[in-house]
């Protein structure tokens, strides 16, 4: 069982690594209509505060040893040319994936095109994603505690 569970966290990560890449070999790749440049960084909540103000409401001290995978979802962070979808920052955690965007325009272009593999919602500029790690034993109750979270901790920027 061990061995299954391995296999498909690896088969998951990898097929989300494709997902978040580019290619120019014919294949499909993720793209947005947004037209703008890479822009300004977006002010408010970080990914990475979202996910220490997730733990916190949720009576945790950590989601499960959080990651910042940022290079997986943003082309700039990898060291290539910024694309205009790209990710402003990627926290992996046990539980959740939290993807932080500049508008709520590209995290909707996300998740409309990501669910496809799995658990995506969006919450205004962010995406929550239970696709990696051990987050698949996230609750259908846990998930939904922490949009409505994440939804009280962004109405500011609404």
């Amino acid at each position: 069982m061990r061995i299954r569970h391995t296999t498909l966290t690896i088969a998951v990560a990898a097929l989300a690594l494709t997902a978040c890449s580019t290619s120019d070999s014919g294949t499909e790749t993720h793209e947005t209509t947004v037209t703008t440049s890479t822009g300004p960084k977006t002010t408010g909540l970080t990914a990475e505060q979202a996910a220490a103000e997730l733990a916190e409401a949720t009576g945790v001290t950590t989601l499960g040893n959080p990651t910042d995978n940022t290079g997986s979802c943003s082309d700039e962070a990898a060291g290539k040319d910024p694309r205009p979808n790209d990710c402003s920052q990627l926290i992996t955690t046990d539980t959740v994936s939290i993807y932080e965007f500049r508008t709520p325009e590209i995290a909707a272009d996300w998740v409309t095109t990501m669910k496809k593999q799995g658990d995506w919602r969006q919450v205004g500029r962010f995406a929550l994603a239970w696709t990696a790690r051990d987050q698949g034993l996230t609750s259908d109750d846990r998930r939904a505690e922490l949009v409505r979270t994440l939804k009280k901790e962004t109405a500011d920027e609404a």
